[in-house]
């Protein structure tokens, strides 16, 4: 029978080295910008060649995926898509403070982005009506159940919550020391307020 633990070790080390290019990518790239960081200066940090990171990453947009991907795995293992809109809100502040570095590659390369026909243009615009189809499917989930109002536009009031969440997160890194939390809690209660059903007792 052949020894596997060679080929083993050598994919162990493979996407070791993948993971720490990841994490070099992430925090040059949450500082600098895609613009500002390039593929030779990630090598050098993570302590590989240029042509090593190549391998492991064919460009340097497919290592922006790859980040993004990354960021991305951590949020949705964080969230509940078929939670309390509500609920998961409240949780928002915690993941900010858990991993800041990604909330702030998220917003710079957002921003690097604005514009169609930038790289991750298009990766951008669809994740952001992903997010407010998934808010309006949870305001609507919540309007069937009798929970929410049901005169509300479950789209234009997850626009409204998306627009929330992308100004705080802004305001969060200009200023880390601002009172998250205590934002959050006032946004949540009113926003619980709005989606309430009127009441029936005079």
């Amino acid at each position: 029978m052949t020894d596997q633990r060679p080929y083993a070790a050598l994919l162990a080390k493979g996407e070791d080295r993948r993971q720490r290019i990841l994490a070099v990518a992430q925090r040059l790239l949450s500082r600098q910008g895609s613009r500002g960081t390039t593929i030779v200066q990630i090598a050098r940090e993570a302590g590989v060649t240029p042509a090593g990171l190549l391998h492991h990453f064919e460009s340097k947009e497919q290592l922006l995926h790859a980040v993004l991907d990354a960021r991305d795995a951590f949020d949705e293992a964080r969230a509940d898509r078929m939670g309390d809109i509500v609920e998961e809100l409240e949780r928002v502040a915690e993941r900010y403070r858990e991993a800041p570095e990604l909330v702030g590659l998220f917003s710079v390369l957002q921003m690097e982005n604005i514009e169609p026909g930038a790289p991750l243009h298009d990766r951008f615009r669809t994740r952001y009506w992903v997010a407010v189809e998934t808010l309006a499917e949870g305001i609507r989930r919540g309007q069937r159940a009798g929970r929410y109002r049901t005169d509300l536009d479950p789209t234009v009031k997850s626009v409204e919550i998306v627009a929330f969440i992308t100004g705080i997160q802004t305001s969060w890194l200009l200023d880390p020391s601002i009172p998250l939390t205590e934002v959050f809690t006032e946004y949540t209660a009113s926003l619980t307020r709005q989606l309430a059903p009127p009441s029936d007792t005079p």
